[in-house]
């Protein structure tokens, strides 16, 4: 097996190439899936407060045996927790419940505009990095307008962006703000979660091409456009699968192909309007 290239955070820290997606697994489904992916070879991890899973993850990095400081563990703080004192709280929660000293990555879970309290969560967090209790900080769903008001008001620039991403929602104007900044991209559902698009006969001839399988065509296209892909996958077959994805390249015209297999629309919540507590 290939091993996992990684990418360089604006921060300094380096993160893996690709991760395991946790959502909307159990504690008991998490810890088998965490435990076996790591022993595969994956060193990035990603759940959150809200997947109500984080104390089976916690348990599938420990059972792994894969030393701690080997894996990159995301998490992140859900809506009811937003505010500054809160986002201390919350955390603490969470970093009880996956049995770490610190968590790798630390992402504000959406921007609720509504409630208006993310830039208050972004300042707590800020803190929690400068005290070492957090390696990197960074959000999830947040559009153009929301990163640039961070940036505003306190300075300090996301390292990551997670992201609802995928072939049907390539959010190629999002990612050229993301560049601007050096914000990575993280994509969740990077496999179009269930809407088809694995069946897609551009992304099917592309497969043939190479000898994989459609999964491993749309993972590599996240990884040459530069994302981190979190494909969620509980078998060790699936999981060995989308590793493989680093053995093969795909060429220019193969991209945008790719990138016009299907229409383009969103198949998650709307950053702008979702009001997750």
């Amino acid at each position: 097996m290939t091993p996992v290239p990684s990418h360089t955070l604006n921060d300094g820290r380096p993160i893996p190439s690709i991760g395991l997606g946790t959502a909307p697994m159990d504690d008991e489904q998490s810890e088998t899936a965490v435990a076996e992916a790591l022993r595969l070879g994956y060193r990035l991890i990603d759940t959150g407060a809200a997947y109500g899973n984080e104390t089976g993850v916690g348990r599938g990095i420990a059972r792994s045996g894969v030393p701690r400081a080997e894996v990159s563990v995301v998490t992140k703080l859900p809506g009811r927790h937003h505010g500054y004192e809160e986002t201390f709280a919350s955390f603490e929660e969470s970093r009880r419940r996956l049995g770490v000293e610190y968590i790798d990555l630390y992402l504000i879970h959406w921007p609720l505009p509504r409630l208006d309290k993310y830039v208050d969560s972004w300042k707590a967090m800020t803190r929690l990095r400068k005290e070492g209790r957090v390696r990197s900080i960074g959000v999830s769903n947040f559009l153009p307008r929301h990163l640039e008001r961070l940036v505003d008001e306190t300075g300090v620039v996301p390292a990551v962006n997670q992201i609802e991403g995928h072939p049907q929602f390539p959010q190629h104007e999002l990612r050229a703000v993301h560049t601007k900044f050096g914000i990575q991209t993280m994509c969740y559902s990077p496999l179009g979660r269930g809407t088809g698009l694995l069946d897609a006969p551009d992304i099917v001839a592309v497969a043939r091409a190479h000898g994989v399988t459609p999964a491993q065509v749309v993972l590599r296209w996240h990884v040459q456009l530069g994302a981190v892909p979190l494909p969620r996958a509980s078998s060790p077959r699936h999981q060995l699968h989308n590793l493989a994805v680093f053995e093969f390249t795909l060429t220019d015209e193969e991209l945008a192909r790719i990138d016009s297999a299907l229409d383009h629309r969103r198949i998650g919540f709307d950053p702008e309007t979702h009001e997750e507590f």
